[in-house]
């Protein structure tokens, strides 16, 4: 039996190699990289001027524990089967609550910008804020109703995200299995198109739609610029379709003021997005709706009628006649991830419709005999512009 003496010797000599071990990983960590904290604003005089921003640093005051005692909470709430959203004394002790709630108007490399109320306030972020396990890349996102704590020199902090009422996201452009969210709490999609310069692409309208539907967003189709079509038949005919399947359309044109009072309308007390190809015009509608936002406007480029992108990152508006907007970067791409082949027909209706009515149980209407969906097109029952999309979508989703 070993004495004293040797256990002490056997746990000296396990410590002393513990104390290696972790000397090695620490040697072996990659260092941290200083990130730089900019702000990049295009709303004011120097659209293109960099602020270097040096942040005091803030206490911590949401103790270690409390974002999983918060959750608790959340999910507590949620059980209970209401409609309402848990309170803000539900998510955090009423004596914890100091500062203000606000909505993210505008996000760059580790700060934001929180409306107030019509008050603008520049925030950096709680260090222990983390996306993880959240299937997002960004821990805030224009639109996020945030809680914020003021540090008596004109600048804040962001303590905690409310929970996301909706989000519009894409696949993240380095980790694809990850998304980034564009606008959080919207309440519909203007998907912005034009009749020409750029042409419109009915694809991309479809794919909208799909994005709108599956992330619980109103969609409205605004086609811009219709004074430049040879009549107005001509674009009214090709949007049929869609307004006889119920999506709700507007033909405008900010440089005639077509459709403006509408438009106007449909923004009012809503959170929306506009969104659509570079060039088509988003900014330049906002503008005409609300002038005086001082947004980036830009001609469309010479060279084969594409956009340029002009609006380099989503900014929310505060509307005067209430509500706010989101102007985005021109997306020519816009990825459906996570949307698998036999799931698309339920987002065609006038398809998912006569799906039942195909010789072949898992006909997906592409090349199978005897099927109901590509019959329909034949007979013009369905639009053939509506199903040439479903085909090259379909071909672009996974098996």
């Amino acid at each position: 039996m070993p004495n004293r003496k040797e256990e002490g010797l056997r746990h000296y000599e396990s410590a002393r190699m513990m104390r290696q071990v972790r000397n090695q990983i620490k040697r072996n960590r990659k260092p941290k990289r200083v990130r730089r904290k900019e702000w990049v604003s295009y709303n004011y005089d120097d659209p293109d001027a960099l602020d270097e921003l040096d942040l005091p640093n803030i206490e911590r005051i949401v103790p270690r524990g409390e974002q999983e005692r918060r959750r608790a909470n959340i999910d507590l709430a949620l059980a209970r089967g209401t409609e309402e959203e848990p309170s803000l004394e539900e998510v955090l002790p009423v004596e914890n609550v100091q500062g203000h709630l606000g909505v993210v108007v505008e996000v760059s490399s580790g700060l934001c910008r929180v409306d107030l109320g019509g008050r603008l306030l520049l925030c950096s972020l709680r260090g222990s804020l983390s996306a993880e396990e959240s299937g997002h890349t960004n821990v805030v996102a224009v639109g996020d109703e945030v809680h914020v704590s003021e540090n008596g020199s004109g600048q804040g902090c962001v303590e905690f995200v409310l929970p996301r009422r909706s989000v519009l996201a894409r696949p993240d452009v380095l980790y694809h299995h990850l998304q980034q969210i564009i606008v959080a709490n919207a309440d519909q999609l203007l998907i912005v198109a034009s009749w020409r310069e750029p042409h419109i692409w009915p694809e991309l309208i479809d794919r909208y739609l799909i994005t709108a539907q599956r992330y619980n967003l109103k969609p409205i189709i605004c086609v811009n610029k219709v004074d430049l079509a040879e009549n107005v038949d001509s674009y009214r005919s090709a949007l049929q379709p869609y307004q006889e399947l119920g999506f709700r359309v507007l033909f405008a044109s900010a440089l005639r003021g077509n459709g403006l009072p509408e438009l106007r309308a449909l923004l009012r007390g809503k959170t929306s997005v506009l969104a659509g190809l570079s060039g088509v015009g988003k900014s330049s509608l906002l503008a005409a709706v609300q002038p005086g936002l001082r947004l980036r406007i830009g001609e469309v480029s010479t060279q084969g009628g594409e956009g340029r992108h002009i609006t380099t990152q989503v900014v929310l508006h505060r509307l005067e006649v209430g509500g706010f907007v989101a102007d985005t970067p021109g997306i020519r791409e816009f990825g459906l991830q996570n949307l698998q082949r036999n799931e698309l027909a339920r987002f065609y209706p006038e398809i998912a419709r006569l799906s039942g009515q195909c010789h072949f149980d898992d006909c997906v209407h592409m090349h199978e005999p005897d099927c109901a969906v590509r019959a329909a097109v034949a007979r013009g029952c369905i639009s053939p512009t509506r199903y040439h999309n479903y085909q090259k979508i379909y071909q672009s989703l996974p098996g």
